[in-house]
């Protein structure tokens, strides 16, 4: 029986295969001669274009390697300078437990408001957690269509109206936007939990069939969904996704966003984060990890950053999202601008899921980062919204960190610590979006907001740093804001007063 007649398809990648390890072997001979690494060559220096004839290995691999140079220093001249684009906050809207206005979430916070409260949502007499930082009351009249907003998941319409109340507090009207150059406006808005609600729906249904579940539950469900259908209803079509890292992702979709206009890939970007976990399956997951405080019967005392007695982090929900514009765009519509973008930075602590690196490693190298991506120093700090959820480790270990960072400042006594989540809860992915809105709006006022229930402090934190049980006036010069996450995410951005 004859063998059967290989296609020409294989023939050819077998003589090319061939091909290329003869060539191989001469190529390297040549790079040692020369003095590169092999692994240069080998990677790339014999990597054929497609459709491109070839003679033999080392010849098609010396006029490859020839032909990648010219091309690589194109594309170096033409990076842009992210320097010269600065990038301003024009805009902040937020969907929070203390109110859904920039304003009168703030104003809440410097009165020492908490959000905190007993679940009403569903019955969680049978969890030994039974409080939250629950959204008792929202709308989504006027910013989502009706017909949406049956089906989606919360955190989308949590997201999509923070994004909607972020573009009118930025004074961008519906003549401003038809003059807007959509390919250059995005949105990245993240959420660490995604569509929980809807999935957890889709089970339930699927118990009785497939045909009861909600078709747009694969959609809804997928942390990527909120930016795209914002931005489908914007009509803006420059960047656009979600990151999801755990509770850095406000931060990290936040940095990446104003990357995008110090790079001048985009002019205007919608960014921040979303989270609606308050649902039995949210709750339930973050009991049996053990992460969350039992204190139900006090509850407005639940959350307390630092203090001796904490016993663990209070769950919340909303959205916040800023605007944020290449400063000469916001100049030319006549904006308002409330703050600077100065910089940040991302870093891995490469240690444990949930657990802090003891020594804080990860931690200390994103704040030395951002500040060198800042172009400040130490000494430019003032002011820091830390992530501070509450939790044993956590809390002293980020403050350990901190004065490793900001301990040898001769400004230090000047330096004012708090969390926000002393009065919000942990808002997961939301949290550093609507902590940003804090820091920046520390900036407008002149005011920090205070921490509330630190009764007893930690012995090993230096409560000079911390603002106390009252808002403080103060002139901030620099604000850092910190994001941690579970996965060992970490994530530091800074504001400034425009100038």
């Amino acid at each position: 029986m004859a063998a059967p007649v290989a296609p020409p398809l294989c023939t050819w990648l077998v003589a090319a295969c061939l091909s290329a390890a003869c060539g191989a072997g001469e190529k390297e001979k040549q790079l040692r001669h020369r003095g590169a690494g092999v692994g240069v060559g080998g990677l790339f220096g014999l990597r054929h274009r497609p459709g491109s004839r070839r003679r033999g290995g080392a010849r098609s691999g010396m006029s490859m390697a020839v032909a990648l140079h010219p091309e690589r220093g194109v594309v170096e001249t033409k990076k842009t300078d992210v320097k010269q684009r600065r990038v301003v906050v024009t805009g902040m809207g937020v969907v929070t437990p203390l109110g859904h206005d920039p304003d009168e979430f703030y104003n809440n916070l410097l009165q020492g408001i908490s959000g905190i409260s007993e679940i009403e949502a569903f019955d969680c007499s049978s969890y030994p957690t039974r409080i939250a930082g629950e959204i008792k009351s929202f709308s989504t009249d006027g910013w989502v269509a009706p017909k949406l907003a049956k089906r989606m998941d919360k955190f989308m319409l949590y997201l999509i109206t923070a994004g909607k109340k972020a573009l009118e507090n930025a004074g961008i009207t519906e003549e401003i936007m038809n003059e807007l150059e959509k390919s250059r406006c995005g949105v990245l808005i993240g959420s660490a939990m995604g569509g929980m609600k809807v999935f957890s729906d889709a089970i339930e249904a699927l118990r009785v069939s497939y045909k009861k579940m909600n078709p747009f539950c694969v959609p809804f469900a997928t942390t990527n969904m909120g930016s795209a259908i914002l931005a489908m209803d914007l009509g803006w079509m420059g960047p656009n996704y979600s990151i999801s890292t755990a509770c850095a992702t406000s931060n990290f979709c936040i940095l990446n966003a104003a990357n995008h206009i110090r790079k001048g890939e985009a002019d205007l970007m919608l960014c921040g984060g979303s989270d609606a976990p308050i649902i039995p399956i949210g709750l339930g997951g973050f009991v049996a990890c053990r992460a969350l405080s039992q204190r139900n019967s006090d509850p407005t005392k639940a959350s307390r950053p630092w203090d001796v007695d904490r016993d663990g982090f209070v769950m919340g929900e909303g959205s916040g999202v800023l605007v944020l514009e290449e400063l000469e765009h916001a100049k030319q519509r006549g904006a308002e601008i409330y703050a600077e973008f100065l910089g940040g930075s991302f870093t891995c602590d490469a240690y444990h899921m949930t657990e802090p690196h003891p020594e804080g490693r990860g931690v200390i190298l994103c704040i030395e980062n951002a500040l060198a991506d800042s172009g400040v120093t130490k000494e430019d700090i003032n002011y820091i919204n830390a992530h501070a959820t509450s939790t044993q480790m956590g809390d002293l270990k980020e403050f350990e960190a901190l004065t490793r960072c900001f301990g040898q400042n001769p400004q230090a006594i000047f330096l004012r610590v708090n969390s926000t989540k002393s009065m919000t809860g942990h808002l997961l992915g939301a949290a550093g979006g609507i902590e940003a809105v804090a820091a920046i709006q520390a900036i407008r006022t002149g005011w920090v907001h205070p921490n509330i229930n630190l009764d007893n402090p930690e012995k090993n934190v230096d409560v000079s740093l911390l603002v106390g049980p009252q808002k403080e006036r103060f002139d901030v010069k620099v604000a850092l804001s910190n994001s941690f996450g579970f996965g060992g995410h970490n994530s530091s951005i800074l504001f400034a007063p425009f100038k």
